[in-house]
């Protein structure tokens, strides 16, 4: 099944996305939008070719409807939410980044997922001046860091980050990047270190 987003989908609080047992695409349009809510699960989902939408009247709740911006095409845009969990996504080539996580937004896990082919891959934190980020708790285990990856693995701001056990096996720029001084606790991680043909020469 591929599913193409007009625009993007709003997530609502206690809300899990689970596609167990079958072959799910979320894919050529919009992607997902988690803003102001919590208890959010997303587990097992392709996610790939994501563009930004034109925005418009979006629903967001069961009796809300409100007009919104043009989205800059995230994969998962987690926005001033806490509780989130991303489980088992394979991911790939996003218009902006793969999953980004924002102004204030705290417990988040990301684990178990399979990333490829991609630029800016996870930002948690998207200002240096926003301190409110300060605040924001982030978890990155057993992630598999693929083919076709330049930078943001994750790139991490203000707050405190356990990147645990994830395994980098390629990269062109930088792996675990940081800025406004974040705690980032790295353990377990495998870096395999591989040469370009310029090196090699």
């Amino acid at each position: 099944m591929v599913i193409k987003l007009q625009q993007e989908l709003m997530i609502n609080s206690y809300k899990t996305i689970d596609a167990r047992g079958a072959n799910v695409h979320i894919a050529y349009g919009a992607g997902l939008t988690i803003q102001f809510v919590q208890h959010v699960i997303i587990h097992n989902l392709h996610i790939h070719d994501i563009q930004p939408s034109s925005g418009g009247n979006i629903r967001d709740s069961d009796d809300h409807w409100g007009i919104r911006t043009r989205s800059d095409g995230d994969g998962v845009s987690i926005f001033g939410s806490s509780n989130v969990w991303v489980d088992h996504l394979s991911m790939s080539n996003c218009a902006d980044g793969l999953i980004n996580a924002i102004s204030g937004s705290t417990a988040i896990t990301i684990s178990n997922c399979h990333l490829t082919h991609h630029n800016d891959m996870i930002l948690l934190g998207a200002s240096d001046s926003f301190a409110e980020d300060a605040k924001m708790q982030v978890t990155l285990a057993y992630n598999h860091f693929g083919r076709g990856l330049v930078q943001r693995m994750p790139r991490c701001r203000w707050g405190f980050f356990q990147v645990v056990n994830n395994d980098y096996t390629h990269w062109i720029m930088y792996a675990i990047g940081d800025s406004q001084h974040p705690t980032i606790i790295s353990q377990g991680n495998q870096f395999l270190v591989r040469q370009t043909k310029q090196q090699k020469r």
